[in-house]
């Protein structure tokens, strides 16, 4: 595939590129291949950018994955989650196979990431990540959530910006939002399963897992293996 031009600023990476050709190798490439973005004031770099820092937080993993999806023909959409004032909201890249919805996404919580494409709407699949979604006090936070915002109508320099590129979060913002929760019911939802926020949060060797990283599952055959010898 010869790319479209607006890739040609990314020369040193297309070799990436050529081969983040399906959600799930983005994914793959999110979870493996990149550090959290935890850098204060907050960011909000280009997919060039991100790939230059070799780390990302949701928004940028999201733009990240809908520019490999723009560069192999896909649609490049970006969708908002909205949670409430106490929690912070989350980014995702939707995507579509054989008329269903999925999604690559970059995330702490391991419950906020990848999606496979089994949901009818994106409607459904935005509501996937409720349980999921909560905050330190298991409080469940997730309140709305945009419609999905294509990103062949942005400028192109949010795909390869030195600069942050804000103008991104704030279209999403703006975007028409639907509610999740009645605000009438808010008071009687159930926090979160304390076993699921340990696992989260902790993990099996009760590192936090802001303090660790994924590893395929090849590899965690190899320690099981090891283990029984």
């Amino acid at each position: 595939m010869k790319p479209h031009s607006r890739f040609a600023p990314f020369s040193d990476y297309m070799g990436l590129l050529c081969r983040l050709d399906t959600p799930r190798k983005v994914q793959d490439f999110l979870d493996y291949g990149l550090a959290y973005n935890d850098s204060k004031p907050n960011t909000c770099y280009s997919p060039l950018e991100t790939l230059r820092r070799g780390r990302a937080h949701c928004i940028e993993g999201a733009m990240l994955a809908a520019a490999a999806f723009l560069f192999h023909g896909r649609r490049p959409l970006l969708l908002d989650l909205r949670a409430n004032p106490r929690d912070d909201d989350h980014v995702i890249a939707p995507f579509t196979e054989r008329g269903r919805w999925g999604a690559v996404a970059m995330s702490h919580f391991c419950g906020l990431r990848y999606r496979e494409p089994v949901y009818a709407s994106y409607a459904e699949l935005a509501r996937s990540y409720f349980e999921f979604y909560y905050n330190s006090s298991g409080e469940k936070t997730l309140r709305e959530f945009s419609v999905p915002l294509d990103a062949r109508g942005l400028p192109e320099e949010w795909l390869y910006s030195g600069k942050n590129v804000f103008f991104v979060s704030r279209l999403l913002d703006a975007a028409r939002h639907f509610r999740i929760v009645p605000a009438r019911d808010e008071g009687s939802l159930r926090r979160a399963d304390s076993l699921l926020f340990e696992a989260e949060m902790m993990g099996g060797s009760r590192a936090p897992l802001t303090r660790r990283r994924p590893r395929r599952y090849a590899a965690l055959r190899d320690i099981e293996a090891s283990r029984k010898r």
